[in-house]
């Protein structure tokens, strides 16, 4: 898997029927490891182990209604209550990161209606404050830290 703009992490693999596995430390299982599952797993030990996300708070590739549709979120922390506070978009290294993207998370945004939204592709990551008072989402430099989003 190619090097991902994100800190190093201690990663366990394994592999089953000519297929390489990751253990994901969400769903507390082998899952099989794509392009962006390898960005997804990436995602989640940042979220947990930079950003101090509380692991118990994760819903991943969960599905979530959206104009009647049933869709897949790749991440969503949740606050105590259950309300989304933070939704994340991962894709492959190699999907350029573009409108496209950005309007797939809003629609998924539309129904979770999360506090901040992060787009990834684990090179080039994006951070997004929703305004829904102004109906605007302002980019931030950074992912803020779990207790500065509560």
């Amino acid at each position: 898997m190619v090097r991902l703009n994100f800190p190093s992490y201690a990663f366990r693999f394994k592999s089953r029927e000519n297929k390489m596995l990751v253990f994901d430390i969400i769903r507390k299982k082998y899952v099989v490891l794509t392009p962006e599952e390898w960005v997804r797993q990436h995602s989640l030990h940042f979220l947990v182990e930079e950003k101090n996300y509380p692991a118990g708070r994760f819903l991943v590739e969960r599905q979530l209604k959206v104009a009647a549709l049933d869709k897949r979120v790749d991440v969503a922390v949740c606050d105590p209550e259950g309300k989304i506070q933070l939704l994340v978009e991962c894709k492959a290294p190699e999907v350029v990161l573009n409108q496209k993207v950005f309007d797939q998370i809003a629609r998924y945004n539309w129904e979770a209606r999360a506090d901040i939204l992060m787009v990834t592709n684990g090179l080039n990551h994006f951070y997004c404050k929703m305004d829904y008072d102004k109906g605007q989402y302002l980019f931030l430099p950074e992912l803020p830290s779990y207790t500065e989003i509560r």
